[in-house]
């Protein structure tokens, strides 16, 4: 087989991408959802918890000397800001060494970086592992959603996308009712309990490790790397694993691409495909991530003090409440997941948008009336979550998919980080003190400008969403390396 090196310039014809997306849904496909989706339900677990627990970490006795502003404000945003700069990071690496390697390295810093916060003894180490932790799951975002989206067929990409994103609210419910567990001491220690949750996590996390040995290489990223023999032989052995599963032939792959593999692409080519040839498209990306992030990590974060300080909610029975919030967040991108490839993504992605905003300014008008109880409020951002969350999960899905293959990782870093340092940092620093106030005009006002940010991202979305239902990927976006695409007109815009 020629190196990488070697081949670097060869041009050749292939079809491969073009046989992954006729494949019809297998077995085979739920080992690649299995393996790489379901570390955001460790992702959202370890959220969930911290933010549950935040009570329990600052009573004497925790065995840690720490404030809860400490853990819901400066924690939250380092883990936000290890997040970010992790997934530049690692986004640069997996696009230059490959998404398999990175996604094994990257889950592995994710789960040390855990084990080390369990372990914690005084705030500086907490601070710093929650960065850490954050570090590692930056890579992830970028490392699984490339992975995701060059393996599943087109028919299905937005929906699997959509529901592996959304799966982040599995480990929330899960996260939920651990935390009631971790904070009842007729169980467990209160120096102990907190420690257990996020051991748990590391145990999990070590089940998908190994899990994820057997995901293969993107044939896709193995063609512009000068290893198609490779490619080939990845696709040959899916293609039989899921003809001797159907029983019968595969149809016959529609579309061939002429390209020139290539060793790398530079930093200056990639921000000259994203903010010049793909400008609107730029202007989509960080329009969504700024208005999920807004949302969930400024929101989300200060929904228990919000039932502790204005409903009288025991720290310790606040997890019951976020369960249900969290299941509504799950439920959304899997009942209207299969609408963004039917329906399209423009409709599908402005309206979740708008829609989850102006539910979320009618819930800061109850609020604001007294309208409402820890029981009616929760089924509120119940619904509005429902459809937030759908939105939230379609804004990685965008970025991953309308950039060419070449600069897919770091653009999904790129957005990621730069919308979430702008909602994901300053939100939770910010609105730490107006959801934990006490006062009604301060929080109403944290609803309304994060609904208002989830509006004007719809409104976005409504005039630049690109049309990427059933399309292939080079078809959204022509790669770089491509130099002659027969079936494909090639697309910038």
């Amino acid at each position: 087989m020629a190196t990488a090196q070697a081949a670097a310039g060869r041009t050749f014809t292939t079809d491969i991408p073009a046989r992954l997306d006729r494949l019809p849904w297998s077995r085979w496909h739920w080992s690649i959802v299995i393996g790489l989706g379901t570390v955001w339900i460790l992702d959202g677990l370890e959220v969930t918890v911290v933010g549950n627990i935040a009570s329990r970490l600052s009573e004497p006795g925790s065995g840690l000397p720490i404030s809860s502003g400490q853990v819901t404000g400066t924690a939250a945003a380092l883990y936000v800001a290890g997040a970010c700069v992790g997934a530049l990071f690692w986004g640069r690496l997996t696009d230059r060494h490959g998404r398999k390697k990175l996604f094994m390295i990257t889950l592995a810093v994710y789960l040390a970086a855990t084990a080390l916060t369990a372990v914690s003894f005084s705030a500086w180490w907490f601070f710093l592992f929650r960065f850490l932790t954050g570090f590692g799951i930056g890579g992830e975002y970028a490392a699984i959603n490339s992975a995701i989206d060059e393996l599943i067929p087109s028919s299905y990409r937005g929906r699997v996308d959509l529901v592996i994103n959304g799966s982040f609210w599995i480990g929330a419910v899960g996260g939920s009712l651990l935390s009631i567990v971790a904070l009842n001491t007729d169980l467990l220690p209160e120096n102990v309990g907190w420690r257990l949750t996020f051991a748990l996590g590391v145990v999990l996390g070590l089940v998908i490790l190994l899990v994820r040995r057997s995901v293969p290489e993107s044939p896709r990223w193995l063609l512009i790397r000068g290893r198609d023999r490779e490619a080939e032989e990845i696709v040959a052995s899916i293609e039989q694993k899921i003809e001797a599963e159907k029983g019968e032939p595969l149809p016959e792959p529609a579309g061939e691409l002429v390209i020139r593999q290539r060793e790398s692409t530079s930093f200056a080519e990639i921000a000259h495909t994203v903010f010049s040839a793909y400008r609107r498209r730029a202007v989509l990306g960080f329009s969504l991530f700024v208005g999920q992030a807004f949302l969930y990590n400024a929101i989300t974060f200060g929904f228990g003090t919000i039932l502790i300080k204005f409903y009288d909610i025991p720290a310790g029975d606040t997890g019951y409440y976020f369960a249900v919030i969290a299941a509504g967040n799950f439920v959304g991108p899997l009942l209207l997941g299969k609408l963004f490839d039917t329906v399209g993504r423009r409709v599908m992605i402005s309206s979740t948008y708008l829609l989850s905003g102006v539910l979320l300014f009618g819930t800061a008008w109850l609020f604001s009336r007294g309208s409402l109880s820890a029981v009616t409020l929760t089924a509120c951002w119940c619904v509005v979550l429902f459809f937030a969350s759908a939105g939230a999960s379609s804004a990685y899905l965008t970025v991953s998919e309308i950039f060419p293959m070449e600069t897919r990782a770091m653009s999904i870093a790129f957005f990621y980080a730069l919308g979430t340092a702008v909602g994901g940092i300053s939100g939770p620093l910010v609105f730490a003190d107006l959801t934990g106030s006490g006062v009604v005009g301060d929080t109403v006002l944290a609803f309304q400008i994060g609904a208002g940010l989830m509006c004007a991202a719809g409104l976005v979305a409504a005039f630049l969403a690109v049309k990427a239902e059933r399309r292939s990927l080079e078809d959204i976006a022509t790669p770089l390396s491509v130099e002659k695409a027969p079936t494909a007109e090639a697309v910038t815009e």
